[in-house]
């Protein structure tokens, strides 16, 4: 009996994960999981599969997914030794380990410990007027194309503020993409090299291939890799020379206190793990934003009755808000957290793996090594939790229940949480507010054949608008 018989007789009878309810081609493989990853489906493909064979699901020869609240809550509490599945360290920045992409749990307690202070709650007020003077810039430029064009995309202009407010924090200058109205050089390499990257956390062999065939796809991520690190390391250069020449108060970054380790005996990150994780802040932190707030504008545009509710209450808001202005007002906050929850940014599985002794989850014993994972977009819509789950409610979140609380990951959880998201609810809560106070009339528009079809999220790691655009109009 040769290797691939033994294999596929294990893998039919002998597995333990093939016990598992699932579509019957996951005892073997995992393709047709990876596939729909392709198309941008696969949280809406494994929801359907959890109706249809209940709350742990296969979807794949060693791995699981479940939509128990329970089980999801116990993946990701802290202590509990499910560890990043290695399909993280993919997606290092040019393979190297970073906050988000490392599986070592010293390694991740250690370089948060040195993360986490800079992006704080309590540390991002001093960067405030740094984050309002983009927000400001923007409404000012949906206004402009509004007036220019008879309909904004917000999605481009929220993604051009995001991205220059994270760049702006963590290199000390903004990409400028809000004054030139179009993505830089950077941010296309950047994002070329990023799908490279998840190209190849899908299919490991790219990376040989790439080294063997001189395709211009790869030649072009190659030559974008050099243009980022050069731009990287001037931005860092620049930056430390501001801060020999005016030590006591330089313009602060996400990683000012971080820079030149070991001097005075403070510790600190070398130049490039520095590059490293402010690339990885710039890859997560933009898109993320930018889709929430598109999302809650179209989610309140679409519910006239929730976008009454929420102009009222920003209507007397000051002319200079300030986040201090809106971060305790009820109604955007529950908006926001309706958004996050039917609109999550990162809706997709979050693999992790069971430790050695294995685990008992929704009833079952999980092998140790197993893959098991759970999904924002499943567990957000437990009707359990969220009745009429597919409704824009965002009163439900004005005295929400245990159910919904343990329910509600959009952050992710654990020691593993979204070291941003004080950043982002930040960013939302200033430009909703600021949005509909200039904008209380905004619509969905139809120009251009812009249809409410383009909204439909596609889901790969990250959502996004389907017809990436989302236009508007108002006044």
């Amino acid at each position: 009996m040769n290797y691939w018989q033994q294999r596929t007789i294990y893998l039919t009878y002998t597995n333990p994960i093939a016990r598992i309810p699932g579509p019957e081609i996951t005892k073997w493989t995992n393709w047709y999981t990876q596939y729909q990853l392709i198309k941008g489906t696969r949280p809406r493909w494994i929801h359907n599969l959890h109706q249809i064979y209940g709350p742990l699901v296969r979807i794949g020869p060693n791995e699981i997914d479940f939509s128990d609240v329970n089980a999801a809550r116990e993946i990701h509490k802290v202590g509990a030794g499910y560890l990043k599945s290695g399909w993280y360290r993919k997606l290092g920045y040019q393979g190297s380990e970073t906050l988000f992409s490392t599986t070592n749990p010293r390694f991740h307690a250690e370089r948060r410990r040195l993360l986490s202070g800079p992006i704080s709650e309590q540390n991002l007020l001093k960067m405030e007027p740094i984050i309002n003077q983009r927000i400001y810039m923007t409404i000012a430029r949906i206004e402009e194309e509004i007036s220019n064009m008879g309909a904004a995309d917000i999605f481009k202009w929220w993604t051009f503020m995001a991205t220059d407010v994270i760049g702006e924090l963590s290199f000390g200058e903004s990409f400028r993409m809000l004054e030139l109205g179009k993505k830089t050089q950077y941010i296309t390499d950047l994002q070329n090299v990023s799908r490279l990257m998840a190209l190849r956390s899908i299919f490991p062999f790219i990376e040989i291939v790439s080294k063997i065939l001189p395709l211009s796809v790869f030649k072009q991520a190659t030559e974008a890799g050099a243009r980022i690190r050069n731009y990287a390391d001037q931005s860092i250069k620049r930056y430390k020379r501001i801060i020999d020449q005016n030590h006591i108060d330089p313009k602060p970054t996400l990683f000012t206190k971080l820079y030149n380790p070991g001097r005075d005996g403070k510790e600190g990150l070398t130049d490039q793990e520095i590059v490293r994780e402010a690339v990885g802040y710039i890859a997560a932190g933009s898109d993320t934003t930018a889709v929430t707030l598109t999302y809650l504008i179209f989610g309140v545009c679409i519910n006239p009755e929730v976008q009454k509710k929420l102009v009222a209450e920003v209507a007397n808001l000051p002319d200079n808000l300030q986040h201090k202005d809106v971060q305790d007002l009820p109604y955007l906050n529950a908006v926001l957290n309706e958004t996050l929850r039917l609109y999550p940014a990162t809706p997709s599985p979050l693999p992790r793996v069971t430790p050695p002794q294995g685990a008992e989850l929704s009833g079952h014993h999980i092998p140790g090594g197993t893959i098991v994972s759970s999904q924002a977009f499943t567990l957000h819509r437990n009707e359990y939790a969220f009745p009429n789950a597919e409704k824009f409610q965002p009163e439900r979140w004005f005295n929400p229940s245990r159910e919904m609380k343990d329910a509600f990951l959009p952050f992710g959880g654990g020691s593993r949480v979204c070291i941003g998201m004080h950043l982002a609810k930040i960013e939302i809560r200033m430009g909703a507010a600021l949005f509909f106070k200039k904008f209380p009339n905004a619509h969905m528009s139809t120009r251009n054949g812009m249809t409410l079809e383009e909204m439909n999220p596609l889901m790969y790691f990250m959502a996004t608008p389907r017809g990436m655009r989302c236009l508007v109009e108002g006044n």
